[in-house]
């Protein structure tokens, strides 16, 4: 079986990470996550929840993070295509404010890990894309919020052909903007780690 693969991204903390797999006649294995292998990028990473969600075409969920005890995220693909966003919301951080977007799908066999202190949020491409997330930290109902998908601060260039074309949830078409975050941002690298 071939080991992980780490590249990180331009946001500090945040990687793309190639799992480790095997394919033959009767199909594939693939192993998304060793603590230890994680660890040697600095991430010490305790699994706190998992979920899965699965989503149609041309919907976005995001951009979703926790003000209070900010979560280390491992997204990555079950089954589809989805276009994984990340937006760096420690303000002290060189990428504040910045986004970076990735391909995940079953094929490229790629989850992004996902620095506590960033929002995240995906766009579907399949018609049944299953999307799979580990969770470091308690999950805070309170607290759980996020920006608006199409915030013009931001400026997601989601690979859609219309964004109106979204399908976006009601909660998630009234997330705040960045501007409104940006008045209560909690987050620092030194407090994000």
């Amino acid at each position: 079986m071939a080991g992980f693969s780490f590249k990180e991204l331009s946001i500090s903390g945040a990687y793309v990470v190639t799992s480790s797999f095997s394919d033959d006649l009767r199909g594939s294995f693939v192993k998304n996550f060793e603590r230890e292998e994680f660890k040697k990028t600095g991430c010490d990473f305790t699994c706190s929840e998992t979920f899965i969600s699965s989503s149609v075409k041309n919907v976005i969920r995001g951009l979703h993070f926790q003000l209070n005890n900010p979560q280390i995220k491992i997204v990555g693909i079950i089954s589809g295509k989805v276009y994984d966003v990340i937006v760096d919301l420690r303000k002290d951080s060189p990428t504040y404010g910045q986004w970076e977007g990735i391909y995940l799908s079953r094929e490229n066999r790629n989850s992004l890990l996902i620095p506590r202190g960033c929002a995240h949020g995906f766009l579907s491409l399949s018609e049944d894309s299953i999307v799979s997330y580990l969770c470091d930290g308690k999950y805070d109902k309170e607290t759980d919020t996020g920006i608006v998908f199409n915030d013009s601060d931001i400026g997601i260039d989601w690979p859609i052909m219309r964004i109106d074309d979204a399908i976006v949830s009601k909660r998630d078409s009234k997330l705040m903007t960045f501007k409104e975050f940006d008045a209560i941002n909690p987050f620092t690298v030194d407090n994000c780690r």
